[in-house]
């Protein structure tokens, strides 16, 4: 694996105060966050939905720098990253290579949170020498089961969070019992931590076209995947509501060479938030084996 080129040492802190930097990709400046070891095959994160480099929970980030190399970034047109964001899955994926390439890494591993499980897939199958293992988390195969109403019951969760004065994620990410609301408070209060230089919110535009490329993908002809020859971890809550949980027991049928991580129950999309410890050492076995 080559060293990133014009690329300052990661940090060795935490997610909280690591430094937003920045790579430029054929002209655009994409913005990016980078800690753990500064050896070994690097662990690049792809978002979800609307999510920006403030969106992963830095309990994830923080145990899985511990051992590794991770680096977060906003793809094109995403917070701070310049340039418009494609409305498809296949572009995403895309400007992810060419950040990565940007960045001068010949090989690394992905882990894909529900919209950013989809522009793994499609890295994995495109470019078999670059990746390595992925990690997919939250998310489905194209043509999956309901995630065609992803962006649908988005816009629903946004509205309803507006008018009751809640972040909408406590519903979309969480089970509405005690402890997935529980579970849903301490997210919200851990993605606060960072203080200072924050990532910008997603844009209006940007997040048009996020949602015209998820119905896109969910209303794709089924994949097989059986051209995906990597290994491939794969995990979710047993009650996902916008990536509904069959998907994922379904991918992991579809791919190859797959680890299915049993469903965390009481847990919704951001089921490996909830468990973060419990995924957190699943995904560093997974990693190292």
């Amino acid at each position: 694996m080559s060293a990133p080129r014009n690329s300052p040492s990661p940090s060795r802190s935490s997610y909280a105060n690591a430094p937003t930097r920045s790579v430029s990709v054929d002209g655009v400046d994409f913005v990016y966050r980078q800690l753990g070891p500064e050896d070994g095959v690097p662990l690049i994160l792809l978002i979800h939905l609307s999510g920006n480099l403030d969106n992963w929970d830095p309990r994830i980030v923080d145990g899985l720098a511990a051992r590794r190399r991770v680096i977060t970034f906003g793809n094109r047109g995403v917070g701070g990253s310049g340039g418009s964001t494609p409305d498809t899955i296949e572009g995403m994926a895309r400007d992810a290579v060419r950040f990565i390439r940007a960045l001068g890494f010949d090989q690394v591993d992905l882990f894909g949170l529900s919209m950013g499980g989809f522009v793994a897939q499609v890295m994995a199958e495109e470019e078999p020498r670059l990746v390595r293992k992925v990690i997919l988390a939250g998310t489905g195969p194209a043509g999956g089961h309901g995630i065609d109403k992803v962006p649908a019951l988005a816009i629903q969760a946004t509205l309803k969070g507006a008018l009751i004065r809640q972040d909408p994620k406590l519903s979309l990410f969480f089970t509405d019992t005690a402890s997935g609301r529980r579970a849903g408070r301490a997210f919200l209060r851990r993605l606060e931590e960072r203080t200072d230089n924050r990532d910008k919110d997603i844009s209006l535009p940007s997040l048009r076209a996020q949602l015209k490329a998820v119905k896109r993908w969910g209303r794709l002809a089924p994949s097989d995947l059986s051209a995906v020859r990597q290994p491939v971890l794969v995990a979710n809550g047993a009650n996902d509501r916008m990536v509904p949980s069959q998907n994922t027991i379904d991918l992991a049928a579809r791919l190859p060479k797959s680890e299915l991580v049993p469903l965390y129950p009481d847990s919704g999309h951001g089921g490996v938030f909830q468990n973060h410890e419990d995924f957190v050492a699943r995904a560093l076995g997974f990693l190292e084996s």
